[in-house]
């Protein structure tokens, strides 16, 4: 495909960070890292959920070769119950803080909730998160807008706790396209410059494991919306399922993340630019093989 369109920064509160291009043997993707203050996240509910443990959790990511940190409070996994903003400020304020001041790298706050936004952004964060799109809280926009954050936004169909009841979709690409060109239109709408704004196609969120390998597929397509593309498969159900049929048996974390990095390798040759995972080494070291 044509590069001409590609953006080459994605512009954050205070800096901007490059950006591969399809066919870019000189730089491999960005590799976003999870850093997952909660007792219940999907895959690493609870390691994480003391201050200590997260920073240095953090840290260790950034040594393995992570270029973001993404940091939340609140699990999404399907079926989780909400928390509240107060319990998910108390969890990441501190993390945010020392990572936003020891890290070396930005700090992104994984949240919907404008408070939170709000106040990691006062802490350091260069990032929103959002895997409502910035559709779940009505001040969120006005918090993107006036921090001149980096944003991210995310397709998911329904919320965290309807999502995985029974997904349709007639053409998952083709709608989840058209989904994230609309919404990346209102949000320059309401003022937040395009510059800022990145797109992800929310793996998991609302998709079968047929959608997410259809979505996988095709992931380069997104790159036709002409902002930065965020793709976030790490440790996903179809991955499990599909090792699950392979081995005849559950997979263990090691072999999700072998998966992972696997997976991610054809991702950063479609020429996805941002890559947000687990195991930020084992990741690294497969892209940079392929390159």
């Amino acid at each position: 495909m044509s590069t001409s369109g590609l953006p080459t920064h994605w512009r954050l509160r205070t800096r901007s960070l490059a950006l591969s291009r399809p066919g870019d043997s000189l730089r491999r993707p960005l590799l976003m890292g999870i850093v997952n203050v909660t007792p219940d996240s999907f895959s690493d509910g609870g390691r994480h959920d003391s201050v200590a443990a997260a920073v240095a959790h953090g840290l260790a990511l950034v040594a393995q070769g992570a270029d973001i940190l993404d940091v939340g409070g609140e699990s999404t996994r399907p079926y989780a119950e909400p928390v509240a903003a107060d319990e998910e400020l108390r969890r990441v304020s501190e993390v945010v803080r020392r990572l936003a001041g020891e890290a070396g790298v930005p700090v992104s706050i994984d949240t919907s909730k404008a408070q939170v936004a709000a106040a990691a952004i006062a802490l350091g964060a260069e990032i929103i998160n959002d895997v409502t799109g910035l559709t779940g809280d009505p001040e969120m926009l006005r918090v993107a807008r006036e921090t001149g954050a980096g944003i991210c936004a995310m397709h998911m169909q329904g919320t965290p706790q309807t999502m995985q009841i029974d997904p349709r979709y007639d053409d998952v690409v083709a709608e989840i396209h058209a989904y994230l060109a609309a919404r990346r239109d209102a949000l320059v709408a309401t003022g937040i410059p395009l510059e800022n704004v990145c797109l992800d196609p929310g793996i998991g969120f609302g998709k079968t494991h047929a959608h997410n390998r259809e979505l996988m597929a095709h992931a380069g397509r997104f790159l036709e919306l002409g902002v930065p593309i965020l793709v976030g498969h790490s440790r996903k159900g179809f991955l499990g399922k599909a090792l699950e049929q392979s081995l005849g048996r559950q997979p263990t974390r090691d072999e999700l993340d072998a998966a992972t990095a696997a997976t991610s390798r054809d991702l950063a040759a479609q020429g996805i630019q941002i890559i947000r995972v687990h195991a930020i080494e084992m990741v690294r070291e497969a892209i940079e093989r392929q390159t």
